[in-house]
């Protein structure tokens, strides 16, 4: 995989949207963000957060 579409940490996620772990998970949990379960680990397809971004910007505009 290309640096651009390695699935993010939950920290990493965290760190991009500037929020707390509860708030990252609710969304997981929310199904807000897509997540895929490796094991025992959560991880957000990157594009899976481009998406997330967008469609939230595109509501903030409507």
């Amino acid at each position: 995989m290309t640096a651009g579409t390695d699935p993010l940490t939950v920290p990493q996620v965290m760190e991009r949207l500037q929020l707390g772990r509860t708030a990252v998970y609710d969304l997981l949990r929310t199904r807000q963000l897509p997540s895929l379960t490796l094991g025992r680990a959560r991880r957000i397809p990157a594009h899976a957060l481009t998406d997330f971004i967008r469609t939230r910007l595109d509501q903030e505009a409507a």
